[in-house]
């Protein structure tokens, strides 16, 4: 029989349960990461979790190997100085939209120009969740928050076009397709260069609700209704998820 516990070597136990909310997606990505650690056998002594700030950021924290929980934008340029100074480790970056795309969006840009060996897993829930809900780079036009009570305004980033600006390597999923996020974090980890997987996840307590969903349940069945999987093409519509080629 198939051991589906083996993911948790990559975790402190004594730092669970989470104190994600109930119907965050947050904890659906940190173990889809970490069966897709447990699938390429990561060496827990080789492999480093660099985080930013935000729910997400907590990440770093459960994790049984060493991590570094950097301050609000800079999780990138850690993960970059961490890989200069040992190039054998795997470095993995996990950190939040508002974090990464926000006010760590220029040092994205530089990451991706560098192209190091990095491995970003970019939770995307639409919203600043930890500090109450504000408008965020990937809130969908007419979102309302706290910031956007009339609706949002802007366009939501492309992240797509950044990475892909610079050849490096992209993947979009989501909360709800595990197979496919799994998937799409392996084939992030074994790529030889910058890598970025964002993955849709849901907000309900500071985002969900305030867009008409009832419960995380509800979001996760929108997210099977959205989205399509679409392997292996140049470039994503923003109903579909893959891995772009």
């Amino acid at each position: 029989m198939e051991d589906t516990t083996r993911f948790k070597r990559y975790l402190k136990d004594k730092n669970l349960p989470t104190p994600w909310c109930p119907g965050c997606g947050n904890g659906i990505v940190l173990k889809s990461a970490c069966d897709a650690f447990d699938e390429l056998n990561l060496d827990t002594s080789k492999t480093v979790v660099v985080s930013g700030i935000g729910c997400s950021g907590r990440s770093a924290g459960f994790f049984n190997l060493d991590s570094v929980h950097t301050v609000h934008g800079r999780a990138l340029p850690v993960a970059e100085g961490v890989k200069a100074a040992n190039e054998n480790l795997n470095v993995i970056v996990m950190s939040g939209d508002g974090d990464l795309l926000g006010i760590g969006g220029n040092h994205l840009l530089h990451a991706s120009r560098r192209n190091m060996e990095i491995t970003v897993i970019c939770f995307a829930n639409e919203i600043y969740g930890m500090t109450g809900g504000q408008v965020s780079p990937t809130s969908r036009r007419g979102a309302k928050t706290i910031t956007s009570p009339d609706g949002c305004q802007d366009t939501p980033i492309n992240v797509q076009a950044i990475i892909k600006a610079h050849n490096c390597f992209y993947a979009r999923s989501s909360a709800f397709h595990l197979k496919h996020l799994k998937k799409s974090i392996m084939a992030a980890l074994r790529h030889p260069g910058f890598a970025f997987v964002e993955v849709i996840c849901q907000c309900i307590v500071n985002n969900g609700r305030r867009i008409g969903f009832k419960d995380g349940y509800a979001m996760l069945m929108d997210y099977k209704e959205r989205y399509t999987i679409k392997d292996n093409v140049d470039r994503l519509e923003d109903n579909e998820l893959g891995i772009t080629s």
